[in-house]
């Protein structure tokens, strides 16, 4: 602002009587509520590195009743506890949010559509720690005492998509799946060593609770989340689930009822192994029916028919039995398909703050200065959802100025 006067005019201060760099310090301060800029002690035993995994393929939740005992934690508090951030928070709420809502940016508010996803977020090449102890003079590796770190919030991660460790955070953030311009409505920051789905717990947890004005009516999720209590948390919330499956995972095989087998995806084979047509669904009941695939205009053309009915046998499968495999919505139905697609919202949102506004470009070493560069990337990609809205030629207006 000192350089260029169109940046001073923008920020509303007058070109040649701009604050310094210690005032935006203050200020920033007073948006942190914690009396220290990082929410871990300097001085801690040194964390192991997270185990590795396959290039492009998400990490398979293993630690299923990990979920669910955080969720039932969660679920046994009142009210979630305050966060350092809740008045940053608020003001992007209050300033941003309620802006692009009520431009209908957002979607639908009475029924959002929310994706949910992380993204590894680099902020050094290495763990920058200090030695306390002489453990390597005497020939001891690896060597697990208590160390001073610089970012104690930080530790390591795997990125699976470039195939490699990373020293940082792990950000999680929720998009607005409906927005067309991919508007994020609550990034929040987590340990790089947390898993998405983890990380989906906490943050759907403090989202609820903080903005109960919008209704969620449908979750967008990958792979990673694949998790029976996150189905039964939606369900319970009256939330439609499109989470895919992870194959990975424990549970993914084929399983078992009476006589009738059942794929991956939770459709019926009959006795001849074809799958079984979809009938629809029954939301009074919570059950799914599906018929005979070889019945063709109420006629049974089956050699070997498995049941005395002109209708052919019918199969209901109920949500509420497992609705990791049975969900409200089909796996690869057209309607499935409609909104799964919008997953990729948080790819083009991320690839927003990572490559547009330079997000790893900052050399900060407190999770506090890396939440408000967060939170200020977030609001400026609403702001340019703003001006493509309107008709404003904003360059014709600065230069008659």
């Amino acid at each position: 602002m000192h350089r260029c006067p169109l940046y001073a005019i923008l920020s509303g201060f007058e070109y040649g009587k701009t604050p310094g760099v210690g005032t935006f310090y203050h200020f920033f301060k007073r948006l942190w509520s914690h009396t220290s800029a990082n929410l871990s002690p300097k001085l801690r035993l040194n964390r192991k590195k997270v185990k590795g995994g396959k290039k492009g393929e998400k990490a398979p939740t293993k630690a299923y009743s990990k979920i669910a005992n955080l969720m039932a934690q969660l679920q046994k508090r009142s009210a979630t506890k305050p966060q350092p951030f809740d008045r940053l928070l608020v003001l992007f709420q209050q300033q941003f949010l309620t802006v692009s809502a009520t431009l209908g940016l957002l979607g639908d508010t009475n029924a959002l559509s929310i994706a949910g996803d992380g993204m590894p977020l680099q902020t050094a090449t290495q763990v920058r720690s200090r030695r306390l102890c002489n453990c390597r003079e005497l020939g001891i590796k690896p060597c697990r005492c208590y160390r001073i770190y610089s970012q104690p919030d930080c530790d390591m991660g795997w990125d699976s998509y470039r195939n490699r460790y990373f020293f940082g955070y792990h950000l999680y953030t929720f998009v607005a799946a409906d927005s067309p311009y991919d508007l994020p409505l609550y990034p929040r920051l987590q340990r790089a060593s947390r898993h998405d789905a983890t990380s989906w717990v906490v943050s759907a947890r403090e989202f609820v609770e903080r903005f109960r004005e919008y209704t969620w009516d449908k979750a967008i999720l990958d792979a990673a989340h694949d998790a029976l209590s996150i189905y039964q948390y939606l369900l319970s919330r009256k939330v439609k689930p499109f989470i895919d499956l992870n194959l990975r995972s424990t549970g993914s095989k084929g399983v078992r009822k009476d006589d009738i087998t059942f794929s991956p995806t939770g459709v019926p084979f009959c006795k001849k192994g074809l799958e079984m047509k979809d009938r629809g669904y029954d939301y009074t009941r919570g059950r799914r029916k599906y018929y005979c695939p070889l019945v063709v205009k109420g006629v049974v053309t089956c050699d070997t028919p498995c049941s005395d009915s002109p209708y052919g046998r019918c199969v209901h499968t109920y949500t509420k039995h497992n609705p990791r495999l049975f969900p409200p919505v089909v796996r690869n139905s057209n309607e499935w398909n409609d909104v799964y697609k919008r997953r990729t919202t948080c790819e083009r949102s991320n690839k927003r703050a990572k490559e547009d506004f330079l997000l790893e470009a900052a050399k900060h070493r407190s999770t506090m200065m890396w939440t408000v560069r967060i939170y200020g990337i977030a609001m400026c990609q609403h702001m340019d959802a703003w001006y493509q809205e309107s008709n404003l030629d904003l360059s014709s207006i600065l230069l008659s100025a």
